[in-house]
């Protein structure tokens, strides 16, 4: 499960990376624009806690830079805005979804455990 939630990991990265900084017109729209953000930071969040268990400090670390970085870098777009409330709703996602994958693992060891 480690490896298949590190490659998620880096498609999840890829697909944001992509989405953030390409022109407005070919990032994908699914619905309201806080929900997709969102969404996408809990999964990357997510595929990071259960592609680095035992590295949280880390993974927190790297979901709080990656929005960050991406929403500066923004700035460099013409078309784009980089607004410091995106950049802490993306990163309070990721955390959440770091989150949520702690309790996948725990969940999942104490199952384990059981039999």
């Amino acid at each position: 499960m480690t490896s298949i939630s590190r490659l998620a990991a880096l498609a999840l990265l890829a697909l944001i990376t992509f989405a953030t900084l390409s022109p407005i017109q070919l990032r994908p729209h699914l619905g309201d624009a806080n929900i997709e953000r969102a969404l996408a930071y809990v999964l990357l969040g997510l595929a990071l806690a259960l592609g680095f268990p035992s590295r949280v400090t880390q993974t927190v670390l790297f979901v709080c830079a990656v929005a960050g970085v991406l929403e500066f870098l923004q700035l460099f777009d013409p078309g784009r805005h980089a607004r410091f409330v995106d950049g802490l709703l993306k990163a309070a996602a990721g955390v959440v979804g770091i989150i949520l994958g702690r309790f996948v693992i725990t969940w999942v060891s104490r199952a384990a455990e059981r039999r």
